[in-house]
């Protein structure tokens, strides 16, 4: 199965559950951010610079954020820390396991940014992501274009 075609549980940008399929965002460039857990220290302060920076992400693609929590856990992360992106649960690992291909490194998505292009097609990507200056690079990324 392609990855636009996973269908997986989420919440929008309102908190409300919702299923999601890449495919849904055709048309337009996604940011699609894998993480390891909702609220751990470090994926937090990942969300909170998307969260930061989200208005001016939001001038060239939309963020959706990836992880294993289940959508009760999503609302909870995104109500605590006023996050406005959609955020995909992905529990058995199926967009996990369909963007290994897309991936250098042997090694399983850990902390891994995709870019999708208007047409769904991987741009980018950011493997072994460092949170500190990650959010200037997808910008920078996007002004060059």
């Amino acid at each position: 199965m392609h990855y636009l075609d996973i269908e997986l549980e989420g919440i929008n940008e309102n908190g409300e559950k919702n299923n999601f399929k890449l495919s849904d965002f055709k048309g337009e460039n996604v940011i699609l951010y894998f993480y390891p857990e909702d609220d751990t220290p470090t994926c937090t302060l990942e969300a909170h610079k998307f969260r930061d920076a989200l208005a001016k992400l939001n001038n060239f693609a939309r963020v959706i954020g990836v992880s294993k929590n289940n959508s009760d856990e999503h609302i909870d992360f995104q109500t605590k820390h006023n996050l406005k992106f959609i955020l995909l649960s992905d529990s058995e690992n199926k967009l996990k396991n369909a963007f290994n291909e897309h991936k250098k490194h042997i090694s399983d998505i850990e902390r891994t940014t995709f870019i999708l292009d208007k047409d769904g097609n991987v741009a980018n990507v950011w493997e072994k992501v460092d949170v500190d200056g990650h959010v200037e690079e997808i910008i920078d990324y996007f002004s060059k274009r």
